[in-house]
């Protein structure tokens, strides 16, 4: 007879005495229920510890129902706890591409004040840009992308203007990680890298891959895809016409700002830690976690050697707000996303306020008590070797809804 695939959650507290644990868990093996999860917890208002157990069967099982009865006889007390009902997340890596189906804007959809606007022949190389990445599977070799001598123009007025920059302002993994860049995936003034090459090298570092996305997503489609050490990348260049400028996350900011730290396992945990926290947050709380992000991996600052130092992608990839960053002029608190999850942030101008880290190891810490106070009850965690989440929980995942936008 095959063992039944619903699954039950209960929660309890042992009676005082030596082997109370040990004998209320003989009772799931007595009565033949399949115990697949256990998790002790402090008890909010006494010293005792409770018990979150997960187990195959339903409440209505003749087995269930003996196996409750001898633990009712020996704990303190014993609950059932409901099914959570979470919004839809990936479980498995190639269930990322659904999180690239619903692009917010994308191609040559842009906005009346965007530099490029007016341009036709701009506007139809994002169209060609935006299917390519929409050709995209996962796992699948990334397109190489010939790009256009004015495009490279453009690469090489940022590169060169950002670089100099960087062994003063950007912290100290940055600067390592830079040169590595140039010898393995083609950094150059005169060459805009390939998205293939730099996934390559950073799956060898700490695990992480590129994804071309054809524009942006949803505040938590994004997220996922970080759960997964997956980093969604657009391809298209800023226009040529300002190209200190741009409105949108563009290949100059991936691959200047972004993609250096993600050869950084101590980043690369700490950005993942973000991603894990998404999974079956609600609207609020993606919120929340849309606004750490935007603190810290894209406007993050760290104290190094006792200087102040740009970890945080916007900055790395923006030479002006780098340097006013630098300055005595905005606000700087320290990095705590209790903090940062409730303050509002300008998207068109520079941050009056940045938060500073001492070190990504403590920015991780405390992003996972951040997690940790949304207290679901169900533990995410990811297998490296199957590249999947385990949900370890009684979870009903309810189908996708419209989110909040990307950060």
């Amino acid at each position: 007879m095959p063992a039944p695939t619903k699954k039950t959650s209960i929660m309890f507290t042992l009676k005082d005495g030596t082997g109370s644990l040990a004998r209320a868990l003989d009772f799931f093996e007595k009565h033949n229920v399949d115990m697949t999860r256990i998790e002790s917890r402090p008890a909010k208002r006494s010293t005792d510890y409770e018990f979150y157990v997960d187990f195959r069967g339903s409440d209505q099982d003749s087995s269930v129902i003996s196996m409750i009865q001898d633990l009712k006889a020996n704990t303190k007390e014993l609950h059932y706890l409901n099914t959570k009902s979470v919004p839809w997340f990936p479980r498995k890596f190639k269930e990322v591409d659904l999180l690239t189906v619903d692009i917010l804007s994308a191609g040559a959809d842009l906005e009346a004040d965007h530099p490029g606007f007016s341009d036709q022949t701009y506007r139809q190389r994002r169209q060609e840009l935006a299917s390519v990445a929409n050709s995209c599977m996962a796992g699948q070799r990334i397109p190489h992308v010939k790009y256009t001598d004015t495009e490279i123009k453009t690469w090489g007025e940022v590169y060169s203007k950002l670089m100099p920059l960087y062994k003063k302002h950007a912290c100290n993994e940055h600067v390592r990680l830079m040169p590595l860049l140039t010898d393995n995936c083609g950094y150059r003034e005169d060459n805009i890298p390939q998205l293939q090459d730099i996934s390559e090298f950073l799956k060898e570092c700490t695990g992480y891959t590129l994804r071309p996305v054809a524009g942006l997503l949803s505040a938590r489609n994004f997220l996922y895809g970080l759960a997964f050490r997956v980093f969604f990348c657009t391809q298209y260049i800023r226009h040529d016409s300002r190209p200190l400028y741009t409105p949108e996350p563009d290949i100059c900011h991936e691959l200047m700002g972004h993609a250096p730290l993600f050869a950084d396992q101590a980043f690369a945990d700490f950005s993942q830690e973000i991603g894990l926290a998404a999974i079956g947050a609600t609207d609020e709380q993606i919120l929340k976690l849309a606004r750490c992000y935007w603190f810290s991996v894209e406007f993050g600052l760290c104290e190094q050697d006792g200087q102040r130092k740009a970890y945080g992608a916007g900055l790395l990839s923006s030479f002006g707000e780098l340097e006013y960053a630098m300055s005595s002029k905005p606000t700087v608190l320290p990095w705590d996303p209790f903090v940062a999850g409730e303050t509002d942030y300008p998207i068109t101008t520079y941050q009056p306020t940045y938060f500073m880290a001492s070190s990504f190891e403590d920015a991780k810490l405390k992003m996972t008590s951040f997690g940790d106070s949304f207290a679901r009850k169900f533990n995410v965690r990811y297998n490296p070797y199957t590249q999947s989440l385990e949900v370890d929980g009684n979870v009903e995942v309810m189908p996708p809804e419209p989110s909040v936008t990307t950060p």
